[in-house]
């Protein structure tokens, strides 16, 4: 009893972000406080439990064994707790918050100008970090709560991210009006040389991928890292640029054309992900619903 007594709630809670951030900046984030009071909470802790929680390893901060054997059982104590204190109501208007987000420049040219003037009327006090970084690295993130949302196309991830669909994406061919020619069928396309967007170092994208699955393969001259530039670069070419429709900025320019690719491509998903320790943050599931609203209307 004496060891509870000493004990305040409140480092529970620190210790909990501390846990899933692994790291003293992050941590404060997530709780909206300030560096040195995480950092204080955090020798508070290390004294009462007599271990240190957190180390720094080769690839940054890991928790200790003692941490990590805590780790379920601090999950399931403030679960507890929590469930006999009132839910305090997520006030967007009232909310002040850093949201950490990544995300490609499609998906910012889409949900950008839409979600933005949501945010500036209903949540004034938010602001958004919007980074772009690789599927692997997004996912990573997600994980190592680097950031609190990543959004794209992401067949493979981790069992303890979570998902949620924000749409449906087809593919379209982009290419010179006065090269389109009469037919335009896989031997023509397999001809000409090709535009690809790759912002995934060494992956097969989609493209190539249902290509290779028919013994086929294309020719790729420019591999650009941003789809937005794309359409700009094919005017006045021999190029085929082969992009999601929701890419193409309106109005189009009247010398290109546009043509469903003269082979099967699977549509793809584009959906929003988290990590499950999430699952309970009001401000960001108000949020989430916030991007499904602004990817329906896209």
């Amino acid at each position: 009893m004496n060891d509870l007594a000493a004990l305040d709630l409140n480092l529970l809670v620190v210790m909990e972000a501390l846990f899933a951030e692994r790291h003293v900046s992050r941590a404060a984030l997530r709780l909206n406080r300030s560096q040195p009071a995480v950092s204080q909470a955090l020798g508070r802790l290390r004294l009462t439990f007599e271990d240190p929680l957190l180390i720094r390893g080769a690839e940054g901060w890991e928790l200790t064994a003692r941490a990590r054997e805590m780790e379920p059982v601090l999950a399931e104590t403030l679960a507890a707790v929590r469930g006999l204190v009132r839910p305090t109501p997520f006030e967007p208007a009232q909310t002040r918050r850093t949201y950490r987000l990544t995300m490609s420049d499609y998906a910012s040219a889409m949900l950008g100008p839409r979600l933005l003037p949501v945010l500036r009327e209903q949540a004034p006090g938010v602001h958004l970090s919007i980074t772009t970084r690789s599927r692997d690295a997004a996912m990573a993130a997600v994980v190592d709560g680097d950031v609190d949302l990543a959004l794209g196309v992401f067949p493979e991830r981790p069992a303890q991210v979570r998902e949620s669909l924000l749409l449906e994406e087809r593919f379209v061919c982009v290419m010179d009006r006065t090269t389109l020619g009469d037919r335009f069928d896989p031997s023509a396309y397999l001809a000409r040389p090709h535009v690809s967007v790759a912002v995934q170092d060494g992956r097969v994208d989609e493209v190539d991928g249902a290509l290779a699955r028919l013994n086929h393969r294309r020719e790729v001259v420019v591999t650009l890292p941003h789809w937005s530039v794309a359409p700009d670069l094919i005017a006045g070419t021999d190029l085929v640029l082969t992009i999601s429709s929701r890419s193409l900025r309106e109005p189009l320019d009247p010398r290109l054309a546009v043509v469903p690719p003269p082979f099967a491509l699977t549509p793809f998903r584009f959906v929003q992900t988290w990590h499950e320790r999430r699952d309970g943050d009001a401000g960001l599931q108000w949020l989430r619903q916030r991007l499904s609203e602004c990817a329906v209307a896209a």
